[in-house]
């Protein structure tokens, strides 16, 4: 089992944080810092694969778990990021069951959907026996999937229940935008603590975005405990700021 798995299922606090700059020193001091994981921004970030190969050697230089937040759920964005290395994936909008199970099938090998090639970084260039590869990648690999729909508030419980989904992640400000009220409307938070209580019942991590350190206390203190803070940009915006109104 990975420290980053054992982690997870202790229930201890994790902080990540995304990384939207495709530059592998930008993963070096982010496992320099301490941080427990960080998620290459696919999604929202500048990121190619190429860049994200990349990325996997500095995050691996200061053992840092590098996860990736895929573009969408087609099975062809995944592949290739966990051959790179990627210690898991982060879904996006994952709505119901069926959703949930098609990102694990491109994930796990067991699940008979993901294209096998043992000769990447993931499968040490070919020097991994191949049934001892495609069962530490199963045992291994982190699967996030992320609620940001109106769609997913129905069928959490499904989409808990989904075998190898380890983390219900809320996207906070898509969901608010899916449910139609503003990020301080007490809809959103009723919404978030229904995600948690679907987690907690399900033997899973509930997962939460804060723009801020400030805000995981009280998140952690109803049940969540995978906390992705801000992004290496806003970091990065912080200190300068800090910086200069300090001068």
């Amino acid at each position: 089992m990975t420290a980053l798995r054992a982690k997870i299922e202790s229930g201890a606090r994790l902080v990540g944080t995304f990384l939207k700059t495709p530059a592998p020193q930008t993963a070096e001091i982010l496992g320099l810092a301490g941080m427990d994981f960080a998620v290459a921004d696919m999604e929202h970030g500048p990121i190619a694969l190429g860049d994200l190969d990349r990325l996997c050697l500095g995050a691996r230089s200061v053992g840092l778990p590098l996860l990736f937040r895929s573009a969408g759920l087609d099975p062809a964005a995944i592949w290739p990021a966990l051959d790179l290395g990627c210690a898991g994936v982060m879904a996006p909008h994952v709505t119901d069951s069926a959703s949930a199970l098609g990102v694990i099938g491109a994930v796990k090998y067991h699940a008979g959907t993901r294209g096998f090639s043992p000769s990447g970084r993931a499968g040490g260039y070919g020097t991994v026996d191949a049934a001892e590869y495609r069962a530490r990648m199963d045992r291994e690999t982190i699967v996030m999937a992320q609620i940001e729909d109106r769609a997913a508030m129905a069928n959490l419980a499904e989409i808990a229940a989904t075998p190898d989904v380890d983390v219900l992640f809320v996207g906070p400000a898509d969901l608010s935008l899916s449910l139609g009220c503003p990020m301080d409307a007490p809809e959103l938070e009723e919404a978030i603590d229904a995600v948690i209580a679907a987690a907690r019942a399900a033997g899973k991590a509930a997962g939460l975005f804060v723009g801020s350190a400030g805000q995981m206390a009280r998140w952690e203190a109803k049940g969540v405990s995978v906390f992705v803070v801000g992004s290496d940009q806003s970091l990065l915006l912080a200190g300068a700021r800090a910086l200069m109104q300090g001068r």
